[in-house]
């Protein structure tokens, strides 16, 4: 009897899953659903290069392995709801779609303010779509206000005042970047940018838009009752995981879909073997920093959890035991602003308020330690690329006390 493996999600995660399923011995059917037209394509370009020379589909592709040829994929189609219990999804022309494994793979949507203004009034960048629109709307000498002062927002700043933009930035923390990174990073990457002529209206966030005329500028009110003029405006304010369709099933979609280590979706009677979940959409704990469930928006993250996401739901289907290591993934990050690499290792965020420059000086080129009982929680670099692999180690080292061992688990239905 045939048995078949649905991935919903079609980007990054969706891909890597498809290709660690047959790396893993899956040679039955394996079927891709992505909202999107596109095959999955590279996304941190979309606030830089493909933002500042254009997004061109098929140069953000992703290059496919021959092992996933025989993948169908099923592009430009949306999962409405699923049913866990009888293992099928319902897509949006009604139809339905059985499956032995499900993989969850639908990542994020950018997170918009409930403002009575109108979307099409401020852009947002997670689409190949969304990075030619705002491209289009960049020209030499607008006036652009960003809302949001995170990576996002400061890497679109950074795009923007190269293409000749004037840029404001509104920004509810003391500095930008406070909230991943902390106050200190902040301060230093507000320095740069404001260097570069970007402007920062700190402790402040956006109460309403005004427009007085369809084509014309939009006002920025602020919650103290300043404003700017802006020709573009971009949000940048965060994301929220895309569960929607998932609701009814049991399990707790709070912040993304809490998994167990192994990557299976939770509910009140356990994990459920024959799903997995992958990518920015999961939730699960880290091994390394107590066990915490997190959600990480990484690039690194799908490429990290697919194998074992894909061993794991082969063990769940086949009712085998999951054998190999088992998964305790090391955070990674960077972003590129003005020439300059800003990478992250661990949950910096963890240690915000014991944060200490290891080495180097923060005007040029710095390492910072992020601290939590006096325990390295996180490192970033700023610049500094050749120091890159002897932080990361440390991290590790600070963070396994022993080898991992290898697990076996009884994979159960």
């Amino acid at each position: 009897m045939t048995r078949s493996v649905v991935v919903v999600g079609a980007g990054l995660a969706g891909l890597r899953a498809a290709e660690q399923l047959r790396a893993a011995g899956w040679a039955e059917p394996v079927t891709v659903i992505g909202s999107e037209p596109h095959p999955p394509y590279n996304r941190p370009p979309l606030t830089k290069t493909a933002l500042r020379d254009g997004a061109d589909p098929e140069g953000l592709a992703f290059r496919q392995r021959p092992s996933t040829a025989d993948v169908e994929w099923r592009l430009g189609t949306t999962v409405r709801s699923a049913d866990l219990r009888d293992r099928t999804v319902t897509l949006d022309d009604g139809s339905t779609l059985p499956y032995d494994g499900l993989v969850i793979a639908t990542g994020v949507s950018a997170r918009r303010l409930n403002l009575a203004a109108p979307r099409s009034w401020r852009h947002t960048v997670r689409t190949i779509e969304d990075a030619k629109a705002l491209r289009e709307d960049l020209e030499d000498g607008s006036r652009v206000v960003i809302i949001g002062g995170g990576f996002i927002g400061c890497e679109v700043a950074s795009t923007a005042v190269s293409l000749g933009c004037e840029v404001s930035v509104v920004e509810p923390f003391s500095v930008p970047l406070e909230g991943p990174a902390g106050y200190i990073l902040g301060a230093e990457v507000q320095r740069r940018h404001e260097s570069q002529g970007v402007r920062f209206r700190t402790r402040r966030t956006v109460a309403a838009l005004h427009r007085e005329a369809a084509d014309g500028p939009t006002t920025v009110e602020l919650d103290d009752g300043s404003w700017l003029v802006a020709d573009v405006v971009v949000e940048a304010v965060g994301s929220t995981a895309n569960t929607g369709w998932l609701e009814g099933q049991g399990l707790d979609l709070t912040n993304g879909v809490l998994c167990d280590v192994d990557l299976h979706p939770l509910t009140a009677t356990g994990p459920l073997r024959d799903v997995v979940a992958i990518g920015d959409v999961a939730r699960f704990p880290v091994p390394m920093f107590g066990g915490m469930p997190c959600r990480i928006e990484h690039w690194t993250m799908p490429t990290d959890m697919a194998g074992h996401a894909a061993r794991s739901l082969i063990a769940g289907i086949t009712g085998k035991p999951i054998t190999g290591p088992a998964f305790n993934p090391l955070p990674t990050f960077w972003s590129d602003q003005y020439g300059t690499r800003i990478q992250s290792f661990g949950i910096p965020a963890l240690g915000r308020d014991d944060v200490r420059v290891l080495e180097g000086d923060l005007t040029s080129e710095a390492v910072l330690g992020y601290h939590r009982d006096n325990t390295l929680v996180g490192v970033v670099l700023l610049g500094m690329p050749k120091q890159m692999i002897t932080y990361r180690q440390a991290l590790i080292d600070a963070n396994t006390p022993a080898p991992a061992a290898e697990l076996v688990r009884e994979g159960t239905r």
